[in-house]
């Protein structure tokens, strides 16, 4: 099964062929983790088949999807099978170009690259963070007016997040947050929250011990990316999508906005 999956490396390349002879010397590393577990159904993380792909734009160039919690985006050393830009490049039978990610349990609008200058263009308009991107994060406390810009650098490199509006939410207890990205680091919002003391709730890697007792408990990581927009990289359109909180974050939210303070 973990051949199966794509997490065994001969000389760090990755093989699919069980029965594949190897040479004295030659270096064999399988990648245990969370993708062999999804795929077998085994352990308290396995998750459900993730629904049908959600596609919000398509054309000759582009692919906007609605990426739901749960999935990865891209091939990792566990696995190469069932991510999301496997699931679109076998949909389409034709290259689909990895431009940027969310982490597993995000969810919401990611675009991906149909041809090779898109990808190009693409993948320069996010080094230049010439990429409108905004999320919606509901985080543990009241987080005050003067939080407006987070400047702080994550692994050395620059990274600044905008809060750019909130609504407090269970009498004070949890705060709806729209978050702009002026840079994309690795779980930089999820990091930049908890480090002025407000975690986003359903965070179990980056959160506190007092985000985890929250009541009545997320159904998952609270956090979804609600918009993407950028000038189209062949004909130069202006190109924008919106999308809410799904479902599952939705009802939970609900509760939450009926609570008031006692």
């Amino acid at each position: 099964m973990l051949i199966d999956i794509g997490g065994v490396f001969v000389d760090r390349t990755r093989v699919k062929v069980s029965g594949r002879l190897v040479r004295k010397g030659q270096e064999i590393e399988a990648t245990l983790g969370g993708a062999l577990e999804r795929a077998t159904g085994a352990g308290a993380t396995a998750m459900p088949a993730p629904p049908p792909l959600a596609i919000v734009y398509e054309d000759d160039d582009l692919i906007v999807v609605e990426k739901p919690a749960g999935l990865v985006t891209a091939p990792t050393p566990e696995s190469d099978r069932g991510d999301l830009l496997d699931q679109l490049a076998r949909r389409d039978g034709g290259p689909v170009f990895l431009v940027h990610r969310l982490d597993r349990p995000t969810s919401g609008l990611l675009v991906f690259a149909r041809s090779r200058d898109a990808n190009r263009v693409l993948a320069e308009r996010f080094v230049a963070h010439d990429i409108e991107r905004e999320y919606l994060a509901i985080v543990e406390g009241t987080v005050a007016d003067s939080v407006a810009t987070i400047d702080r650098p994550l692994r050395g490199q620059r990274a600044v997040t905008h809060v750019v509006a909130r609504t407090a939410l269970a009498g004070g207890r949890a705060t709806e947050l729209r978050v702009r990205l002026e840079t994309g680091r690795t779980h930089q919002i999820r990091l930049h929250l908890t480090s002025i003391g407000h975690p986003v709730l359903g965070d179990g890697e980056h959160g506190n011990e007092s985000s985890r007792r929250f009541r009545p408990r997320p159904p998952r990581l609270a956090l979804h990316a609600t918009v993407l927009g950028f000038l189209h990289p062949l004909s130069g359109a202006p190109l924008r999508w919106e999308r809410p909180w799904p479902d599952d974050v939705a009802a939970w939210l609900a509760t939450l906005r009926t609570e008031v303070s006692t």
